[in-house]
């Protein structure tokens, strides 16, 4: 099996290990475009993909196959049975390795590298810098989508990396855990909303996932960088670390820095500000 280093991965590593029979690489790419209203919409980058992508990677829509469909809230983890049956469509089985990216600062592929752990899949790294180093470096690409080659895969939920509402409102209560919101400063004390109630949600310190990578490389910064960042926020308050975002997207990023760092006990609260702001009693502050 390959050798796969994790949770991140080197462009010069994936370079070397195109065409192991044993990788998966999946282009995780969603895109943000304005709506006719002014605000905005994510979705699938499907075009970008078709244009071009590391050779032999395979196109995952994020937004399509990988959120509960029979689920209100805006991309919650998929039920087992529909996440297994979204991993074998794209090639991923028990034996795989598997290298997720995207054309962001790795959100995305971090959402989907977050969902593969949640389902007791560890084989999987996000590539450092995505497809923009890979790029940058004048690597190979591809337009052909690859033939996907039939796969089986178990999954093995773990409930512990998924925090739902009302364990928030108990960490709220009665502590345990930090709650660390991955969004801007500014959506953090308040002066930008875009959600419908603004704020963070009580008692939770800010650690921004835009602030994890080197903006011109897209690079992850270096661990040391990582934890001054996140011992700036004061992310080491208590063993349990609970991120959050708007969506669970960002949150996911927050949750493979802190992989990085080493961290063991960390869980994503899904729902996030999506689900906690439409709620007028979920306590939340600003300023």
């Amino acid at each position: 099996m390959t050798d796969l280093p994790t949770p991140l991965v080197s462009t010069a590593w994936l370079a070397d290990n195109l065409g192991a029979p044993d990788l998966v690489i999946l282009d995780c790419t969603t895109v943000q475009e304005e709506t006719p209203d002014g605000s905005y919409a994510f979705v699938p980058g499907r075009a970008s993909y078709d244009d071009a992508h590391i050779p032999g990677a395979v196109f995952c829509d994020v937004l399509g196959t990988l959120g509960d469909k029979d689920d209100p809230r805006p991309l919650m983890m998929p039920k087992a049975g529909a996440f297994k049956e979204a991993m074998e469509a794209l090639g991923v089985g028990d034996n795989s390795a598997v290298v997720v990216y995207d054309r962001g600062i790795g959100s995305w592929a971090a959402r989907v590298w977050w969902s593969l752990k949640t389902y007791g899949f560890d084989e999987a790294a996000v590539l450092d810098g995505g497809f923009k180093k890979w790029t940058a470096e004048a690597r190979p690409v591809s337009g052909e989508a690859p033939e996907i080659k039939p796969a089986s895969f178990t999954p093995r939920y773990r409930p512990e990396r998924i925090v739902s509402k009302d364990e928030v409102h108990k960490i709220i209560e009665e502590g345990g855990a930090t709650l660390v919101h991955s969004l801007s400063l500014k959506e953090f004390t308040g002066e930008a909303a875009p959600m419908p109630r603004a704020g963070r949600i009580k008692g939770s310190i800010n650690a921004p996932a835009s602030s994890l990578v080197d903006p011109e490389t897209g690079v992850y910064l270096s661990k040391d960088k990582l934890a001054a960042h996140f011992d700036a926020a004061g992310a080491r308050k208590s063993d349990r670390v609970i991120t959050y975002c708007g969506g669970g997207v960002a949150a996911c990023n927050n949750a493979l820095a802190l992989a990085v760092l080493g961290f063991d006990d960390i869980a994503v609260y899904d729902g996030s500000l999506a689900e906690w702001t439409a709620d007028p009693d979920a306590p939340m502050e600003t300023g």
